[in-house]
């Protein structure tokens, strides 16, 4: 089986306490891919410029992921360079932003992947979400995540597009800003009433907390001993949590437990190194090993 993954493919200058990289592989859909290979069969759609090096599209071949719909334009790819201060981990600095090629980026995938039954809409503008998404007659399940800026500038696209989905990827400062509430519970019955019938706030280094109407959970992160880049750990958590769930064909209470827990343990290899140097390694066994750690962990 195989699944659709939407959302930027950037190149990426990150600085932190640990130290600097440039040009790195990275984007949401990117970073999404890489964790998601690990249960199924990723087609990614998205766009770079003609200056992306080929050695990245190569790796991400290499990794399995399907590159087929990844378009290459002319002019000049997404790039984004940003920094995280000691004393903040959890919050990026955004010093530049080269949105390039993405300014006028229409989707296109084939008739083959337009039959495809899953589809996870990744961090894009709305209306590009949307766009992907009405080339797809009747997609079985349907993930979005989605960040502040969009919330801030695109608001009713967004709106209208959540009325679409089955679920809904944000973090908690998103779920608080789309809503009003405060409080992380209040925030997911907010949002669940907006559309998605499954809502999942990423709370960082505090876990993650999952409503779906009849049911809720929450757990903690994966204990970390030192955090070197946390770039693309969401979209990390969100390839692990969707490529689950695409796995098992089903959303159900059970199948989504494990598929958060599958989404935390990878978020936590992902900040252990810069860009994708810790997940795109990983295989399964290794996945798997700490699993069990953290289920140890989170036992009662």
């Amino acid at each position: 089986m195989a699944f659709l993954a939407l959302g930027t493919v950037a190149l990426d200058n990150v600085k932190t306490p640990s130290g600097f990289k440039k040009n790195m592989l990275g984007g949401s859909a990117a970073h999404f891919s890489m964790s998601a290979r690990l249960f199924d069969d990723v087609h990614l759609v998205g766009i770079v410029g003609k200056d992306f090096p080929k050695m990245h599209l190569d790796f991400l071949k290499r990794k399995g992921v399907n590159v087929s719909s990844v378009t290459i334009a002319d002019g000049k790819t997404f790039r984004w360079t940003g920094e995280y201060k000691p004393e903040d981990l959890n919050s990026a600095i955004t010093h530049e932003t080269e949105l390039g090629v993405l300014l006028d980026y229409t989707p296109v995938i084939t008739d083959q992947q337009k039959k495809l039954d899953y589809l996870f809409l990744a961090n894009l503008a709305p209306t590009v979400q949307e766009r992907l998404l009405s080339l797809m007659p009747k997609p079985e399940f349907v993930g979005l995540d989605t960040m502040n800026l969009w919330i801030n500038t695109a608001l009713r696209d967004l709106r209208r597009l959540m009325k679409k989905v089955d679920m809904m990827v944000l973090n908690d400062a998103e779920a608080r800003m789309l809503t009003g509430e405060r409080n992380a519970v209040a925030a997911a019955r907010a949002i669940r009433a907006m559309g998605p019938r499954l809502v999942v706030i990423k709370k960082g280094e505090h876990g993650v907390y999952v409503y779906g109407g009849n049911f809720q959970f929450a757990y903690p992160a994966y204990p970390v001993l030192k955090v070197v880049d946390p770039t693309g750990a969401g979209d990390t958590f969100a390839g692990g949590l969707f490529g689950y769930i695409a796995k098992c064909r089903k959303a159900d209470q059970k199948t989504l437990r494990k598929a958060v827990v599958y989404g935390t343990v990878l978020a936590s290899f992902n900040v252990e190194g810069f860009g994708m140097g810790k997940t795109a390694p990983l295989s399964m066994k290794d996945v798997e090993k700490r699993l069990k750690e953290y289920q140890a962990f989170c036992a009662f």
